[in-house]
Order: structure tokens, then sequence, then C-alpha cells
């Protein structure tokens, strides 16, 4: 089996946002930067997700499953290590990443199915589909800016599966929207797994993640805590939650 994604020995950090600094201490850090002055968002990460398999990433706020994701799609690139994704890939991050609130829902759907890459024969002849599915036709015209936040949800997750990708990243949003348009995701989803798509699901609703993936990645402060079949993460990361408290 062909993999989609591979992660080895993968380090990703961020710069420190250190309040109000002279500027000569800012210069100097930007030019000679500290490991300090750095944090380490993913640490040593280590994967192999083969094509047509459904991961979900678990962990807590701060743990690093954002910023695997963006390292997936190619919006970051990491500090060391290496990563290989292979086939086209369709992203729904950050609520209302890459929507502009100025713009109509039909222009920012344009505007995004252009960015992950359709031709605008390719937008307009899968425009009404697009529509259709998001179920906000009579405010399409409407700027994104008068949208619920369930309304944004709804266009935004459209889009992305329009694009018919090979690897959907999806950063949990599915809390956002109504019960109608959560199964029609859901369904949307099986039907690409069964296509033989690949997904990978960030997500903190067990029951979403046993429900699409086979596999699960326990991801804390930035380590894999565990890896392997989806429930037994799931435990695992429950069990050391007790422990805790």
């Amino acid at each position: 089996m062909s993999c989609a994604i591979h992660f080895e020995h993968v380090t990703k950090a961020f710069p420190h946002h250190s309040g109000q600094m002279l500027l000569r201490d800012r210069l100097r850090l930007l030019l000679r930067p500290s490991s300090r002055n750095r944090f380490e968002a993913l640490k040593d990460v280590s994967f192999d997700l083969a094509t047509g398999e459904s991961l979900g990433l678990i962990g807590p706020n701060g743990s690093g499953k954002s910023t695997l994701l963006n390292l997936a799609t190619g919006l970051a690139q990491p500090d060391g290590g290496s990563i290989r994704v292979n086939g086209k890939v369709s992203a729904l991050l950050e609520l209302g990443a890459g929507f502009h609130p100025d713009l109509t829902g039909a222009e920012n759907i344009r505007v995004n199915a252009a960015l992950m890459g359709l031709t605008r024969r390719q937008v307009n002849q899968r425009f009404d589909e697009i529509v259709a599915f998001s179920g906000i036709r009579e405010f399409i015209n409407e700027p994104l800016r008068t949208y619920s936040s369930g309304m944004a949800v709804r266009l935004a997750f459209s889009v992305a599966v329009s694009v018919d990708p090979d690897i959907l990243l999806i950063d949990e949003v599915f809390g956002v929207g109504d019960e109608a348009f959560y199964t029609q995701c859901v369904e949307k989803m099986h039907s690409f797994q069964r296509a033989g798509k690949t997904i990978v699901l960030a997500s903190h609703n067990p029951l979403l993640i046993t429900k699409f993936c086979q596999r699960g990645l326990w991801l804390d402060r930035g380590r894999v805590m565990a890896s392997g079949p989806a429930q037994e993460v799931i435990d695992a990361y429950h069990g050391a939650l007790t422990e805790a408290h």
C-alpha cells in the first residue's frame, strides 16, 4: 500500500512573543535567535499514513495538532526532519481561514476554490453543487461578515470537499453548525473513505475519531505519546487524564 503522508523526526518551533522590547533587543533576537526564545510546537514527530487510511489526532490544546496539519498542507515548513505528502490536499483548518469578510459567499467560493487549484471553468462547473451542499443559497450574495459561524463552516466545508482531494485535513470544526449539516458532512466523509481517500482529523471528540479513523495519534507538548489503533490511543489518552486527576 502506498504512503500518503510521511513524517520523519519532524521538529517545528515558533518564536515566543516577549511583549514590549527595545528595538535593538528585538533586532538582536531576529539576527541571533536563541532557543530560549523559541517554543517547540512539534518535537521529533514520526509517523506514516497509508493511502486510504484515516488518522485521528488527539491531545490537549497546544499539543501540536494544528501545527502538524499546517505542515502537512505545506503552509509551514519544518525546522528539522522531513515530510512527504503524496496527492492533492484540501484542508479545513481555522474557522473562516482564507475567507474575506467583505466578500460575498459567492466571491469567497470562487477565490478559495481557485486557491485550492481549480480552474475558472472547474469553479463554474461546480459552483451550483458547492452552493447546494452548503445549504445557504439565499445568503450566497451577502457579505461573509453577515454570516453566522455555522454558515461560514458550511461554506468552507463545501469548498474543501468540492476540489475532490486525495487527502482531506480537518481541524476541529464539526462542533459548529446544525445537526442536519453535521449528518451531511458525515456522509460526505464516509463517501470519501469508500473512494479510497485519506483523512486526517484533529478533534477533542473521541466519538468522532472512532467514527472515522482506524488509527490514532496522541500528541502532548509536541511529542508523540501513543500511536496505533484509534480506540487504543484514545483509551491511553483518557487513562492518562484520569491518573493526572
